[in-house]
């Protein structure tokens, strides 16, 4: 029976809260401040605990729910802390995240969703004192040994370890994160891993990129629509966040997201409930938001150009994912990865690279980087004649880090021109696909085109 820590003021609470968890076969344990919060742990072992951030004497900063936060880590590093707040601060929800929260909840709560969050952070507690849980998310982090089916993440690299440790930390919880990036980095894996360490791993994952999307059909992609709502709408549809219910949904390029879908898409994440386009009837979906972009939202959203609450909303967690140039050690795991899945798609028998394939993949730039990778290891498979990938079957002498080697445009086709333009202008803005779009003459979505039919 798991054992659960219960710490809020109000009488009326406690209680909802007692009867709750009882009916559903929690042991708990409550209490009425920090002080005895902590008591109680030192006392007693619990499987997690549900704590205000708000007390009596605390009633808008959260700072004593803060400082018990903290005690009860200290006391036990192991105990998974859910805190709850009143007050609709997402703010002070994710300052608390950030100190090591493992969940948190809005009052009044949606008693599905809390009783979720409480077995599964308990359940997890329990693992990691048997000493079972760590060395097995280890291995299902970086290796794919399950048919292909659970999503790769090559991260040997010092560089990539602290997003390790934020996989293991939030993986399990229904908290939204928000995973940061240039393009090509790895996005949707770390959005695939995230999915597949929580309980909602059985239901979908449903992936929107926004940066593909028209701005007109926004609202029907994510809410559906129903017959007659528009010219087209010869049917009902059913929107991504109907299809995700009970599982996951990922945005792509958040940023995208139009100004004016903004607010239906922070109600949506606050509540669970929407309207589809042309409907008066409210449904309701339980969710688990993760998006991802490579713009730089905080800034945005100090501008006024995107919201700031739905931005405090989407970023409880940050996952930043640093560009492939700057975890080199992570390149051959990758390639040999790219190289046995390509090899097999192809029927090619193919043992692995030559010394100077090696070398030509360390040196290169990697503007696309994992995509790019994975796309320029395809290539090579299908051009490769011999047991091993070579260095001219990668193809990559006209664009590594040294510039004496570039072949003469007049050389090279319409095609590679562009490509090579649209490469050298993302590294040149550090993957910021706005700023490459607008030195290239393009929108936005004209070069996400383009991107998608180089395989940049």
């Amino acid at each position: 029976m798991p054992r659960v820590l219960i710490a809020d003021d109000q009488p009326a609470v406690i209680e909802a809260l007692r009867l709750l968890l009882k009916g559903e076969g929690f042991e708990t344990r409550t209490v009425a401040s920090p002080l005895d919060a902590a008591e109680a742990l030192a006392r007693q072992a619990f499987d997690v605990a549900l704590i205000d951030l708000n007390y009596t004497r605390d009633t808008t900063s959260g700072q004593e729910g803060l400082d018990l936060l903290a005690k009860l880590r200290e006391l036990d590093p192991t105990l998974p802390v859910v805190v709850m707040t009143a007050w609709g601060s997402v703010e002070l929800a994710v300052g608390a995240m950030q100190r090591g929260a493992s969940d948190f909840v809005q009052k009044p709560w949606d008693n599905a969703r809390l009783l979720t969050i409480l077995r599964t952070q308990s359940e997890l507690a329990r693992a990691l004192r048997k000493g079972e849980r760590l060395e097995a998310e280890n291995k299902m982090l970086r290796e794919d040994g399950n048919g292909g089916e659970r999503p790769l993440l090559v991260a040997r690299s010092a560089a990539m370890q602290p997003v390790l440790e934020l996989l293991r930390h939030v993986g399990p919880s229904d908290a939204n994160v928000l995973i940061t990036g240039e393009n090509g980095t790895g996005k949707e894996v770390v959005a695939r891993t995230l999915h597949t360490l929580s309980a909602r791993a059985p239901k979908p994952m449903v992936a929107v990129n926004a940066g593909a999307l028209a701005e007109g059909t926004f609202e029907s992609e994510l809410f559906g629509h129903v017959r007659g709502a528009f010219t087209d709408a010869k049917s009902d549809r059913v929107g991504r966040f109907e299809l995700a219910d009970g599982g996951t949904l990922f945005l792509d390029e958040i940023a995208n997201v139009p100004v004016n879908l903004q607010t239906k898409l922070l109600r949506v994440l606050e509540t669970g409930e929407f309207e589809p386009v042309g409907s008066s009837r409210t449904r309701r979906v339980d969710v688990r938001v993760l998006s991802a972009t490579n713009a730089d939202l905080k800034e945005d959203a100090a501008s006024g150009r995107f919201r700031r609450d739905l931005f405090f909303r989407l970023n409880t967690v940050e996952i930043h994912l640093p560009p492939l140039r700057e975890r080199p050690e992570d390149i051959p795991a990758l390639a040999a990865h790219f190289l046995g899945r390509h090899a097999h798609r192809y029927r090619k028998e193919l043992s692995g690279f030559e010394p100077a394939a090696l070398e030509a993949l360390a040196s290169y730039a990697w503007p696309g980087n994992v995509r790019e990778l994975d796309h320029v290891v395809q290539r090579a498979v299908l051009l490769a004649r011999g047991a091993e990938v070579k260095a001219a079957d990668l193809g990559l002498l006209q664009s590594a880090r040294g510039e004496g080697g570039e072949r003469r445009l007049e050389e090279m086709s319409l095609e590679e021109v562009e490509r090579l333009l649209i490469q050298k202008a993302l590294r040149r803005f550090g993957g910021n696909v706005s700023q490459a779009a607008e030195a290239l003459g393009l929108s936005r979505s004209a070069l996400y085109r383009r991107m998608q039919k180089y395989e940049i």
